[in-house]
């Protein structure tokens, strides 16, 4: 009877223990697992450990148009709250789902990342807020290559409630020619799902990051992308950043370096009339973690609005 009591104790503690987990070893930072786990975790050093770990070293296989495909629509069914379906979808090209729990806001967000093997494919991971509707979007093309600017976007992500993170997988070099350079293809994972969220007109934010020496006189340049839609946005972004001390080159009224006119996920956007804002940070930003306190301070304003 002793035996069978002790063996009972020892049995709840390990289920209390594994029922909610916080794990934020390197692998845990670094690879999914799959979608019933439910962890808490802090969400911005998971993501910028994805980047240091995987992204920076990860291969580029370019997928075909129904493997994209099947990523976004899973995508969109889970921005629905159709998780059952979205498990199911994702599946097919051997994505899933993982719960988390942020510990630093205690908000929930599904991470949908591939379970085959993230540094072959380098398709990246898609992060969805699961405490009320989805209302915008941030985007990240290039970890590592802008370097910090996933930490830029991991801050954006977990500043405001209603986002969703779109974050590439391999480094813009990685792949054959610019095939990984998913700001400028539309045959990516990354615009596929970029393209999911568009149509169902949410809003969006591109952050980019540029060498101190391109533009001297600017902290930051901030533009709308190919289209006109967000200029009001784009207007109250760069008065925000302005209050926060940065200098802004605004592409709407001053000829700037790195306009983003030929990114293609900003083009759609404005194919679909869909606000976008297309954001280059210099590497003194970037690398300062007060700076990058006060970019997303001023961008929260923004996505704020949006949800």
């Amino acid at each position: 009877m002793t035996t069978l009591l002790v063996a009972a104790v020892i049995f709840a503690g390990v289920a209390l223990t594994t029922a909610v987990q916080r794990d934020d070893s390197p692998e845990a930072r670094k690879s999914p697992t799959p979608s019933r786990t439910h962890t808490e975790i802090d969400l911005a050093r998971r993501i910028t450990g994805f980047a240091t770990d995987t992204v920076a070293e990860a291969g580029y296989k370019p997928p075909r148009r129904v493997e994209r495909r099947t990523v976004a629509e899973g995508v969109g069914l889970l921005v629905e709250g159709r998780r059952k379906e979205a498990d199911r979808k994702l599946a097919e090209v051997d994505f899933g789902i993982r719960t988390l729990t942020d510990s630093a806001t205690g908000r929930r967000f599904a991470e949908v990342a591939d379970l085959a093997g993230e540094d072959a494919r380098g398709w990246g991971r898609v992060y969805v807020g699961l405490d009320g509707p989805v209302r915008w979007s941030v985007q990240v093309p290039h970890p590592v290559a802008d370097a910090d600017s996933e930490q830029l976007g991991a801050g954006v992500l977990t500043a405001a409630p209603g986002g969703v993170m779109v974050l590439a997988g391999a480094h813009r070099t990685a792949g054959e020619g610019d095939a990984a350079d998913v700001a400028h293809r539309r045959d990516t994972v990354f615009h596929a799902v970029c393209a999911e969220l568009t149509g169902r007109s949410l809003p969006g934010i591109q952050l980019h990051g540029f060498a101190d020496s391109t533009e001297p006189d600017f902290d930051v340049i901030l533009s709308m992308g190919a289209g006109t839609e967000g200029r009001q946005d784009a207007r109250r972004l760069a008065r925000e950043l302005g209050d926060r001390d940065f200098d802004v080159c605004r592409a709407w009224a001053h000829k700037c370096v790195l306009e983003g006119r030929t990114n293609q996920q900003g083009r759609l956007a404005s194919d679909e009339e869909v606000p976008f804002l297309h954001a280059e940070f210099s590497r003194s930003v970037r690398s300062d973690e007060a700076g990058i306190g006060r970019v997303v301070a001023a961008v929260r304003t923004v996505v704020a609005g949006w949800a």
